[in-house]
């Protein structure tokens, strides 16, 4: 075991995969000599050389449509797009071909590949590096979406989306980057794509969130643990295909949800969560399934970032008001 943080995890992780398959690609933009703005990728150029670990120029939509027929062709291209916010341009290929091209060729086709993108804000950057566009992508059929919370899960998750044969969208919560530490085997593992993870049992209430949101309700549980309040927390890790099964299994026997996202409200990966507590949990309901999430509308530069994400107090405040209905 290793003590990493999750850019260690990450790049552990693609080392592996590298070393282990020489059918995989790395590339994007600044992915090869300097390692990506985060420096994830960083040595991989110097041990895998120019052909296979680049830097491609500054066009999402070419880096996504030339994995695509990397992918098609044999290879398994893994690619970076600097910051969520700009993965807007290669929206038509990842819509078009990345996720419909085994049903356009009725299966004789297929892109294993990974599209990583950090996302997500709290890191007081500029316009266009603090989205959340989670949703937009959990909702083409097609694509898998996959959002690590620890450096553990960010490697173990990671490994099993290079080796599937169906496009993932990897999103890496910028701001657990080097925010935790912890200890992580150096040998390969997977974990379950599709497979919640629950990081705490109770009685009262369901809490359901991913990413770096995780966190936050970590530390809102410290508060209502206080209060004598038993929270189940549930930690997505996939957010498409969504674990129903056990959202489901811990509503009906808490009767109570949450879920909470620094995304914006409407349209939101927990609003397809409510669905989901109402068709498989809605007889056992003790009160109204409620979310926390950002607001609908551009999240604001670095001043304002504070009052638009949800933090350990609002969230505390939320489970009271669900335990009090």
């Amino acid at each position: 075991m290793s003590v990493m943080n999750m850019v260690e995890s990450i790049n552990d992780a693609l080392d592996i995969k590298l070393k282990e398959d020489s059918s995989i690609v790395l590339y994007g933009e600044d992915a090869g000599v300097e390692g990506g703005v985060f420096r994830i990728t960083s040595n991989l150029q110097k041990k895998y050389g120019e052909e296979r670990v680049f830097d491609s120029p500054l066009a999402e939509s070419g880096i996504v449509g030339t994995a695509v027929g990397m992918a098609v062709a044999g290879l398994r291209p893994i690619v970076e797009i600097q910051f969520s916010g700009f993965v807007y341009p290669a929206f038509n290929q990842i819509v078009t071909h990345v996720a419909r091209m085994r049903n356009r060729t009725r299966g004789k086709y297929s892109v294993p590949m990974v599209i990583r993108m950090p996302f997500g804000g709290g890191i007081k950057a500029l316009e266009h590096h603090s989205e959340s566009p989670e949703a937009l992508f959990a909702h083409i059929p097609g694509l898998k979406v996959v959002i690590p919370s620890t450096p553990y899960d960010a490697k173990g998750l990671l490994i099993s989306a290079i080796e599937s044969n169906d496009p993932i969208l990897f999103l890496e919560p910028k701001r657990l980057y080097r925010a935790i530490k912890q200890e992580v085997p150096e040998d390969k593992y997977t974990l379950s794509l599709g497979k919640a993870n629950v990081l705490a049992t109770g009685e009262d209430i369901t809490v359901v969130t991913y990413g770096a949101v995780v966190r936050d309700v970590q530390k809102a549980l410290a508060f209502a643990n206080k209060s004598g309040i038993s929270v189940e927390l549930i930690d997505l890790r996939t957010i498409y295909p969504i674990d129903r099964k056990t959202i489901a299994d811990s509503v009906n026997k808490t009767g109570r949800f949450l879920g909470v996202t620094e995304a914006a409200a409407t349209g939101s990966i927990i609003s397809e969560l409510i669905t989901i507590v109402n068709e498989e949990a809605f007889l056992r309901l003790e009160a109204p399934p409620r979310r926390l999430t950002g607001f609908d509308t551009v999240m604001p530069l670095p001043q304002g970032e504070h009052h638009y994400m949800p933090n350990p107090e609002r969230i505390f405040y939320e489970i009271q008001q669900l335990i009090k209905f």
